[in-house]
C-alpha cells in the first residue's frame, strides 16, 4: 500500500477493471458484513510493480483491497493468505502496519486470494518529500531511527505466542538462503527469452562468499523482508513511520535480515545523495547500525554479510520480473528498470566483499 490519492492508469498487468469485478467483491462483502450499497469511488493506487492495490469507498468507510497482479506465480495466492495471516496476527503489537479488515483465502471470488485492509494516511519517501520533511534535515534523522525502530519492534515480536510457529522454518535458516535464492534465479530459465546468467555480473562468486563467511550467531525472529523506502509510509506532520507495507516476503528466519536489506538500500557513508531526496540529514550507515544494537541488543559485527546477503536476495528476486518481461509476462519497462536494479545489487556486493 502507497501513498492515498495517488493514483495509476489502468492496464496490462495492473488492469483492475478486469481483475477485480466490483459486482463479485459486493456480494462477497455482503457476506462478510461489510457495509451495504455500492463500491464508489475506486482508484488503482501506486505502489509497486507486482500486486493490485485498489482503495475504494462503501457505505463510508474507505478499504484498500490487495490481490495478485493478472500473471499468477506459482506462489501468488499463497503469498497474499500468509500477508493477510501475518497482518491479523500483527494486531496489538508496537508494530505499525494497516489493519487487516477482512481476507479471502479462496481463489473462486476474484479468480485470486486477496484481503482488505484499512487506509494508512502517510507518503512514501521515493521521490520529493513534502515540504516539512524536505526542508528540515532533523525530521529527515527522525526518518531514518524510525526505520530502524520499526524492524527492531518487529524482530522482537514473540511469534510463537502470536500463532506463527508455522510460517518459516528458523532451523537451518542461514545455512539455506544461498541456494534457496540461486534455486530461484535458475528457475527462470522456464520464461522464454530470459538470458540467463549472462550479464549478472558476480553471482557465483557473491554465493561461495556468503556460504564462507556466515555469521554463527542465530535468534530467530520475524523478518519483512524487502524492508526499504518504498516499503514504509510515514506520517506527514512528523518524521514518525506510520506503517511498514508489501508484506510479500514475511517469514520466521534471522531478523538481521531486514537490516541488511535496508543497509542494502543506504549510500555509504559521507554520500551527499541517497534513494530520497534531498539526502543530507538522514543517518548514517554507522548510526543505523549502532541504533539497531542499542534497540535489540544484538551483535551487529556481521552487519556487512546481512548486506551482501540482502543484495544476492533481493537482486535474485527483481530478475525474475525481468525474466517475465522477457516472455511477455510482464511490462518490458519494469523488467528493463528492475533487471538494471539487480546489476547494481550484485555489483555493490562485490564491492563489499573486495
Amino acid at each position: 500500500m502507497t501513498e492515498p490519492g495517488k493514483a495509476m492508469a489502468p492496464g496490462g498487468d495492473q488492469d483492475w477493471q478486469a481483475l477485480v469485478p466490483l459486482d463479485a467483491l459486493t456480494a462477497w462483502m455482503d457476506g462478510e458484513g461489510l457495509g451495504e450499497g455500492p463500491i464508489e469511488r475506486p482508484v488503482l493506487m501506486a505502489g509497486g510493480t507486482q500486486n493490485i492495490l485498489l482503495r475504494f469507498d462503501r457505505a463510508g468507510r474507505t478499504f484498500v483491497l490487495r490481490r495478485p497482479p493478472k500473471h499468477l506465480r506459482a506462489n501468488s495466492n499463497e503469498t497474499m493468505r500468509r500477508e493477510a495471516r501475518v497482518l491479523a496476527a500483527l494486531k496489538g503489537t508496537p508494530v505499525r502496519h494497516p489493519g487487516l479488515i477482512a481476507a479471502c483465502p479462496a481463489e473462486d471470488v476474484l479468480g485470486a486470494a486477496f484481503y482488505l485492509m484499512e487506509p494508512v494516511e502517510g507518503f512514501t519517501p521515493r521521490d520529493e518529500m513534502p515540504a516539512l520533511h524536505a526542508g528540515d534535515p532533523a525530521i529527515r534523522h527522525r526518518m531514518g531511527l524510525e526505520m530502524i525502530d520499526a524492524i527492531a519492534a518487529l524482530g522482537q515480536v514473540d511469534y510463537l505466542a502470536r500463532g506463527l510457529s508455522d510460517l518459516g522454518r528458523p532451523d537451518g535458516f542461514l545455512e539455506r538462503q544461498v541456494g534457496r535464492w540461486r534455486a530461484q534465479l535458475e528457475s527462470y530459465h522456464e520464461h522464454p527469452g530470459w538470458p540467463g546468467l549472462d550479464g549478472l555480473p558476480g553471482v557465483d562468486a557473491i554465493g561461495c562468499w556468503l556460504d564462507d563467511n556466515r555469521p554463527c550467531d542465530f535468534r530467530p525472529g520475524l523478518i519483512h523482508g524487502d524492508f526499504h523506502f518504498a516499503n514504509v509510509l510515514f506520517r506527514r506532520d512528523s518524521g514518525e513511520l506510520a506503517a511498514m507495507v508489501d508484506w510479500e516476503l514475511v517469514t520466521v528466519g534471522e531478523p538481521m535480515v531486514d537490516l541488511g536489506v535496508l543497509l542494502s538500500n543506504w549510500p555509504e557513508d559521507g554520500a551527499e545523495t541517497g534513494p530520497v531526496k534531498p539526502w543530507p540529514g538522514f543517518p548514517t550507515r554507522a548510526e543505523l547500525i549502532a541504533r539497531y544494537a542499542e534497540q535489540t541488543g544484538r551483535d551487529v559485527a556481521s552487519a556487512d554479510w546481512y548486506e551482501v546477503l540482502a543484495c544476492y536476495k533481493i537482486g535474485c528476486i527483481l530478475e525474475g520480473t525481468y525474466a517475465r518481461a522477457c516472455a511477455g509476462r510482464a511490462p518490458k519497462a519494469t523488467g528493463d528498470y528492475l533487471h538494471a536494479s539487480t546489476v547494481g545489487l550484485f555489483q555493490r556486493a562485490l564491492k563489499k566483499i573486495a
